[in-house]
């Protein structure tokens, strides 16, 4: 019974993280408009072209 307590515990504590995180992101993302949204490093064309060297090569639609 305590070792299901613990964990709901646990599992609570996490999700509360979770939603901190995400309201600091909002936060840090309002006061600092000009650094634009966070990408992933492998995202920096927006998935929708292939970079090689630095470069991205949009394909033409």
């Amino acid at each position: 019974m305590v070792r299901a307590l613990i964990a709901s515990l646990v599992i609570f504590a996490v999700l509360l993280g979770w939603v901190w995180v995400q309201q600091r992101y909002a936060t840090f993302a309002r006061r600092n408009p000009r650094l634009g949204p966070f990408r992933s490093p492998d995202d920096s064309c927006g998935g929708s072209c292939s970079c090689k060297g630095g470069q991205c090569q949009v394909p033409p639609r």
